[in-house]
Protein backbone atom coordinates (compact mmCIF):
# COMPACT_ATOMS: atom_id res chain seq x y z
CA UNK A 1 0.00 0.00 0.00
CA UNK A 2 1.38 3.36 -1.01
CA UNK A 3 1.07 6.02 1.68
CA UNK A 4 3.47 8.74 0.57
CA UNK A 5 1.97 9.36 -2.87
CA UNK A 6 -1.37 10.88 -3.74
CA UNK A 7 -4.17 8.69 -5.12
CA UNK A 8 -5.77 10.40 -8.13
CA UNK A 9 -8.55 7.93 -8.95
CA UNK A 10 -9.98 5.14 -6.84
CA UNK A 11 -12.86 2.67 -7.17
CA UNK A 12 -13.95 0.23 -4.48
CA UNK A 13 -15.92 -2.88 -5.47
CA UNK A 14 -17.92 -4.65 -2.74
CA UNK A 15 -17.54 -8.44 -2.66
CA UNK A 16 -20.66 -10.38 -1.53
CA UNK A 17 -20.33 -12.92 1.29
CA UNK A 18 -20.84 -15.96 -0.96
CA UNK A 19 -18.04 -14.89 -3.34
CA UNK A 20 -14.30 -15.16 -2.66
CA UNK A 21 -11.75 -13.14 -4.63
CA UNK A 22 -8.05 -13.93 -4.64
CA UNK A 23 -5.36 -11.90 -6.38
CA UNK A 24 -1.84 -12.71 -7.55
CA UNK A 25 0.78 -10.51 -9.15
CA UNK A 26 1.63 -6.82 -9.12
CA UNK A 27 1.24 -3.72 -11.28
CA UNK A 28 4.43 -4.46 -13.23
CA UNK A 29 3.69 -8.10 -14.23
CA UNK A 30 -0.11 -7.83 -14.11
CA UNK A 31 -2.79 -9.14 -11.78
CA UNK A 32 -4.56 -12.48 -12.00
CA UNK A 33 -7.91 -12.27 -10.22
CA UNK A 34 -9.81 -15.44 -9.36
CA UNK A 35 -13.46 -15.30 -8.29
CA UNK A 36 -15.19 -18.33 -6.76
CA UNK A 37 -18.94 -18.32 -6.14
CA UNK A 38 -22.08 -20.47 -6.23
CA UNK A 39 -22.11 -20.75 -10.07
CA UNK A 40 -18.43 -21.71 -10.39
CA UNK A 41 -15.08 -20.03 -10.72
CA UNK A 42 -13.67 -17.56 -13.20
CA UNK A 43 -10.29 -15.88 -13.67
CA UNK A 44 -9.24 -12.65 -15.30
CA UNK A 45 -5.82 -11.21 -16.13
CA UNK A 46 -5.56 -7.40 -15.82
CA UNK A 47 -2.41 -5.41 -16.55
CA UNK A 48 -1.67 -1.72 -16.82
CA UNK A 49 1.39 -0.08 -15.31
CA UNK A 50 0.55 2.45 -12.66
CA UNK A 51 -2.86 0.94 -11.81
CA UNK A 52 -2.96 -1.04 -8.56
CA UNK A 53 -5.44 -3.62 -7.26
CA UNK A 54 -5.79 -4.70 -3.62
CA UNK A 55 -8.19 -7.04 -1.81
CA UNK A 56 -8.99 -6.09 1.79
CA UNK A 57 -11.95 -6.69 4.15
CA UNK A 58 -14.37 -8.02 1.53
CA UNK A 59 -13.62 -5.17 -0.85
CA UNK A 60 -11.50 -4.85 -3.97
CA UNK A 61 -9.75 -1.51 -4.27
CA UNK A 62 -8.54 -0.29 -7.68
CA UNK A 63 -6.53 2.93 -7.73
CA UNK A 64 -3.83 4.91 -9.52
CA UNK A 65 -1.18 7.32 -8.33
CA UNK A 66 -0.83 8.92 -11.75
CA UNK A 67 -2.71 12.09 -12.74
CA UNK A 68 -2.94 10.96 -16.39
CA UNK A 69 -6.37 10.66 -17.97
CA UNK A 70 -5.70 7.18 -19.38
CA UNK A 71 -4.74 5.81 -15.96
CA UNK A 72 -7.94 7.21 -14.46
CA UNK A 73 -9.98 5.62 -17.27
CA UNK A 74 -8.31 2.23 -16.77
CA UNK A 75 -9.25 2.31 -13.06
CA UNK A 76 -12.93 2.43 -14.07
CA UNK A 77 -12.44 -0.27 -16.69
CA UNK A 78 -10.73 -2.62 -14.22
CA UNK A 79 -13.48 -2.00 -11.64
CA UNK A 80 -16.07 -2.91 -14.30
CA UNK A 81 -14.22 -6.14 -15.14
CA UNK A 82 -14.09 -7.07 -11.45
CA UNK A 83 -17.83 -6.37 -11.06
CA UNK A 84 -18.52 -8.63 -14.07
CA UNK A 85 -16.38 -11.37 -12.50
CA UNK A 86 -18.40 -11.16 -9.28
CA UNK A 87 -21.77 -11.02 -11.04
CA UNK A 88 -20.82 -13.98 -13.24
CA UNK A 89 -19.90 -16.35 -10.42
CA UNK A 90 -22.81 -15.18 -8.26
CA UNK A 91 -25.76 -14.91 -10.70
CA UNK A 92 -24.42 -15.69 -14.19
CA UNK A 93 -25.26 -13.94 -17.46
CA UNK A 94 -28.03 -14.62 -19.97
CA UNK A 95 -28.59 -13.37 -23.51
CA UNK A 96 -31.99 -13.89 -25.14
CA UNK A 97 -32.19 -14.18 -28.93
CA UNK A 98 -35.17 -14.62 -31.28
CA UNK A 99 -35.34 -16.55 -34.55
CA UNK A 100 -37.28 -14.52 -37.14
CA UNK A 101 -38.39 -15.77 -40.57
CA UNK A 102 -41.08 -14.84 -43.07
CA UNK A 103 -41.30 -17.75 -45.52
CA UNK A 104 -38.62 -20.42 -45.06
CA UNK A 105 -38.76 -21.93 -41.53
CA UNK A 106 -35.32 -21.81 -39.93
CA UNK A 107 -34.18 -24.92 -38.06
CA UNK A 108 -31.67 -24.31 -35.27
CA UNK A 109 -29.86 -27.01 -33.27
CA UNK A 110 -26.78 -27.37 -31.08
CA UNK A 111 -24.13 -29.83 -32.19
CA UNK A 112 -20.98 -30.02 -30.06
CA UNK A 113 -19.49 -26.54 -29.77
CA UNK A 114 -21.46 -25.14 -32.73
CA UNK A 115 -24.99 -24.01 -33.46
CA UNK A 116 -26.23 -25.30 -36.81
CA UNK A 117 -28.69 -23.03 -38.67
CA UNK A 118 -30.50 -24.89 -41.46
CA UNK A 119 -32.87 -23.73 -44.23
CA UNK A 120 -31.97 -20.07 -43.72
CA UNK A 121 -33.78 -18.18 -46.55
CA UNK A 122 -34.00 -21.52 -48.39
CA UNK A 123 -30.25 -22.19 -48.52
CA UNK A 124 -29.18 -25.81 -49.07
CA UNK A 125 -26.04 -25.66 -46.93
CA UNK A 126 -26.33 -25.00 -43.19
CA UNK A 127 -24.71 -22.00 -41.56
CA UNK A 128 -22.64 -22.50 -38.41
CA UNK A 129 -22.04 -20.30 -35.38
CA UNK A 130 -19.29 -21.10 -32.86
CA UNK A 131 -20.06 -21.44 -29.15
CA UNK A 132 -17.22 -19.70 -27.30
CA UNK A 133 -15.66 -21.17 -24.13
CA UNK A 134 -18.01 -22.43 -21.43
CA UNK A 135 -21.14 -20.66 -22.71
CA UNK A 136 -24.23 -22.86 -22.92
CA UNK A 137 -26.87 -22.50 -25.63
CA UNK A 138 -30.47 -23.60 -25.06
CA UNK A 139 -33.04 -23.58 -27.85
CA UNK A 140 -36.79 -23.45 -27.05
CA UNK A 141 -38.87 -23.08 -30.21
CA UNK A 142 -38.08 -19.63 -31.65
CA UNK A 143 -36.16 -18.51 -28.53
CA UNK A 144 -32.44 -19.04 -27.98
CA UNK A 145 -30.82 -18.53 -24.57
CA UNK A 146 -27.07 -18.15 -24.15
CA UNK A 147 -25.98 -18.60 -20.52
CA UNK A 148 -22.65 -18.64 -18.70
CA UNK A 149 -20.47 -17.11 -16.01
CA UNK A 150 -18.16 -15.15 -18.34
CA UNK A 151 -19.85 -12.13 -19.95
CA UNK A 152 -17.36 -12.02 -22.82
CA UNK A 153 -17.92 -15.66 -23.78
CA UNK A 154 -21.72 -15.25 -23.66
CA UNK A 155 -21.64 -11.99 -25.59
CA UNK A 156 -19.36 -13.36 -28.30
CA UNK A 157 -21.51 -16.49 -28.70
CA UNK A 158 -24.65 -14.33 -29.08
CA UNK A 159 -22.83 -12.10 -31.59
CA UNK A 160 -21.69 -15.19 -33.56
CA UNK A 161 -25.33 -16.33 -33.82
CA UNK A 162 -26.44 -12.90 -35.02
CA UNK A 163 -23.57 -12.61 -37.54
CA UNK A 164 -24.15 -16.12 -38.95
CA UNK A 165 -27.55 -15.02 -40.24
CA UNK A 166 -26.53 -11.65 -41.64
CA UNK A 167 -28.04 -11.11 -45.10
CA UNK A 168 -25.80 -9.56 -47.74
CA UNK A 169 -26.73 -7.94 -51.06
CA UNK A 170 -30.44 -7.69 -50.15
CA UNK A 171 -32.51 -4.93 -48.62
CA UNK A 172 -32.59 -5.51 -44.82
CA UNK A 173 -35.94 -3.71 -44.57
CA UNK A 174 -37.55 -6.37 -46.78
CA UNK A 175 -35.53 -9.48 -45.88
CA UNK A 176 -35.71 -9.43 -42.09
CA UNK A 177 -35.02 -13.16 -41.58
CA UNK A 178 -32.32 -14.00 -39.07
CA UNK A 179 -31.43 -14.43 -35.42
CA UNK A 180 -31.48 -11.23 -33.37
CA UNK A 181 -30.43 -10.35 -29.80
CA UNK A 182 -33.55 -9.31 -27.88
CA UNK A 183 -32.24 -8.97 -24.33
CA UNK A 184 -28.74 -8.43 -22.96
CA UNK A 185 -27.62 -8.63 -19.32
Amino acid sequence: MLTSTEVYEERVVEVPEDVQITIEGDSFRGYTLKAVGPKGENTRYLKYRGVFIEVEDGKVRVYTTSPKKTHKAIVGTFAGHIENLITGVKDGFEYHLKVVYAHFPIKVRVEGNEVIIENFIGEKHPRRAKIVGRAQVEIRGQDIYVRGIDIEECGQTAANLEQATKIKRKDPRVFQDGIYIVKKP
